[in-house]
């Protein structure tokens, strides 16, 4: 389907690094898109399972089906206890399992970047949810910086690493109104949600981003010991800390939202 099964196939890694945020920037996603309970939930690009879990917890369906290409992803997803009702799939994006009209609503949670035909994504999406179903998705706005882990990857570049997140145009709030439009869904509405991460300290901010997972986590790999050193100081340069040694910054995705055509 993409990279994405490359770049995040540990759940367990991925949950470290980005889980808690997933959730939060899920929750306020859900909210907004405000769907009564006893749907049919099609998650796409589960990964780990983080947005399924507030999916179900917060949405109260009736079913939910998920899909993603990284089987070891799915492991994860599955192991949750809180992802039972969830029926967990190996699928493509581009080319969803299952029949015209199987859904009550579709949602893909921080995975449209990573898919090389986004649009593709969106019409099968829209393909399979029922008429005036809901369909929608939320990325973290990349070429704005908004992404938890942008301070890794601004400290990476001024030390001349190559690091880049894939897909960074359609993560803009008009690239995403752009996709839902082309694919033919209605009443079509977009936001901004925004979340303020924080960290108890710089160890704490370091634990969670240098796990193995991502475009940074790659480059992190590559790095020498010394390189990795050079990275720290520089990375405590760039975090915003207040006297206290808490590091607090303000994240922010975009989100986009329609109806499926009658």
């Amino acid at each position: 389907m993409s990279d994405a099964p490359q770049l995040f196939s540990d759940g367990a890694a991925y949950e470290q690094r980005m889980g808690r945020w997933s959730r939060l920037v899920g929750e306020i996603f859900l909210d907004w898109l405000a769907a009564p309970p006893g749907l049919r939930w099609l998650d796409v690009g589960c990964g780990n399972g983080a947005f399924t879990e507030v999916l179900i917890a917060r949405c109260a369906p009736g079913a939910v089906s998920a899909v993603d290409p990284s089987e070891g992803q799915l492991a994860y997803a599955r192991a949750r206890q809180s992802t039972s009702l969830a029926e967990f799939r190996l699928g493509d994006a581009q080319a969803l399992p299952y029949a015209d009209r199987s859904f009550d609503a579709a949602a893909m949670a921080l995975a449209i970047s990573f898919i090389p035909d986004p649009l593709r994504a969106a019409r099968e999406m829209t393909r399979v949810v029922k008429p005036g179903g809901l369909v929608a998705t939320y990325m973290w706005d990349l070429p704005a910086g908004g992404i938890p882990v942008e301070p890794m990857y601004r400290a990476l570049h001024s030390l001349g690493v190559p690091a880049q997140m894939p897909g960074m145009e359609v993560s803009r709030r008009e690239g995403m109104q752009s996709v839902w439009t082309q694919a033919g869904l209605q009443s079509v509405e977009t936001r901004v949600i925004r979340i303020q991460v924080s960290f108890a300290d710089f160890d704490e901010f370091w634990l969670s981003y240098k796990v193995p997972e991502g475009p940074a986590g790659l480059a992190l790999r590559k790095m020498s010991p010394p390189e990795v050193e050079r990275l720290k100081v520089r990375l405590r340069e760039l975090l915003p800390t207040v006297a206290d040694g808490r590091i607090a910054y303000e994240c922010f995705a975009n989100a986009v939202k329609g109806r499926a055509p009658n």
